[in-house]
């Protein structure tokens, strides 16, 4: 590869950011020279907190980690990567069951722009079960969270939630 600097994309709604996905990022790191963060815009999900509000738990949850830094996206997510010269992205994989519709994505990501490839990283054991729905769910319900997220989104979650 020469000098040419290793830089993947990890996107997401991050409704909200978990620490099962700063364990893939944390890994990804181990991978690459650069990861963006690529809060990715979906119209089709109503997502409880803002664009602005994802944005600042995101930026609070990567703070301490190098080489990372965090962006916003409302297309396709492979025409971002082109733009910035990213030609992978990262996918977290808890079960077998996100594999069919990950592999439908990273397939037709590939047809769009064919030198992209998609990388899946499997969290932490312990992060396998955890979703950003299953916090909120819990967390509306008055549980506790604070093994599943930062202080920042534990506090961000009970002022929207309790």
């Amino acid at each position: 590869m020469g000098d040419s600097v290793r830089l993947s994309i990890y996107p997401g709604t991050f409704d909200p950011i978990t620490l099962g996905h700063l364990d893939i990022v944390e890994r990804a790191l181990t991978l690459f020279d650069r990861v963006i963060v690529l809060l990715a815009l979906n119209s089709d999900k109503k997502p409880l907190f803002s664009v602005e509000e994802r944005m600042e738990m995101i930026r609070d949850a990567v703070s301490s980690l190098d080489r990372v830094e965090v962006a916003q996206w409302s297309g396709l997510v492979v025409n971002y990567c082109r733009s910035v010269g990213a030609q992978t992205i990262i996918r977290g994989l808890r079960a077998v069951s996100d594999f069919e519709y990950e592999f439908q994505i990273a397939l037709m990501n590939r047809k769009q722009w064919p030198p992209i490839d998609t990388v899946y990283l499997m969290p932490d054991e312990k992060f396998t079960y955890l979703s950003s729905s299953i916090v909120r769910e819990v967390a509306r319900h008055g549980g506790r969270i604070e093994c599943f997220v930062t202080p920042l989104v534990k506090t961000k979650l009970e002022e929207k939630l309790i």
